[in-house]
């Protein structure tokens, strides 16, 4: 990866770009709110569970299977059709036409709206970006926006946040690594405590995120 492609990487998962991640809970508040979740600990193995058997690695294959696509289109379609609830379908997808929108915006790719990992996928792809530290990136960006939730609805420290972050490091690498080796027919999900949530997370009240 070269100097401008880093930068590129580093713009695109970086907080400040404007695709809303901030609204987002992936169901996090409603594990929260129902004590799935209550310290530092929790949460590290929740986030574990997300990336290793929930979305995290489903995501990253799908963002793999972009960056190499002849004709994206499929590939956008299962990943819209994979959300387990409707708020995380709208949150995969919202995201990812927010990406689409500044992107093509600011470096004119023929980049449609869709799914969001499929979004930066094929943005890199066309770009030109390595695929496996993309789909790596990617992943700590996933891990610590809901980190940076969990901030929002627990006792949880900016230290201990980025502790927690550190830790998994090791997970984004292996997933992001393992996931540019797979096809879509490796696609699997087992995080049902995780998929539950979403889907009560829309009856949830009050709340302050969207999923």
């Amino acid at each position: 990866m070269n100097t401008e492609h880093l930068l590129t990487l580093t713009q695109w998962l970086s907080p400040a770009y404007p695709i809303g991640a901030f609204a987002w809970s992936h169901g996090l508040e409603q594990a929260v709110q129902r004590g799935d979740v209550a310290d530092a600990a929790g949460l590290a193995d929740w986030l574990d569970a997300v990336l290793t058997q929930g979305a995290g690695r489903s995501d990253a294959i799908l963002l793999c299977a972009a960056h190499g696509a002849d004709d994206v289109a499929p590939v956008a379609e299962l990943a819209a059709a994979l959300s387990p609830s409707r708020e995380r379908r709208m949150e995969t997808v919202q995201q990812g036409a927010a990406f689409a929108s500044t992107t093509r915006a600011v470096w004119a790719l023929d980049l449609p709206d869709m799914a969001y990992p499929v979004a930066v996928g094929r943005a890199a792809g066309l770009m030109g970006l390595p695929v496996v530290p993309t789909a790596q990136v990617w992943l700590q960006s996933f891990a610590s926006n809901l980190v940076q939730a969990a901030q929002r609805l627990m006792p949880l420290g900016q230290t201990e946040g980025q502790r927690i972050l550190a830790g998994l490091s090791p997970v984004c690498a292996t997933i992001g690594e393992e996931a540019a080796q797979s096809t879509l027919d490796d696609i699997g999900t087992a995080s049902f405590a995780v998929d539950i949530a979403s889907m009560q997370h829309a009856d949830q009240y009050p709340r302050i995120f969207r999923s």
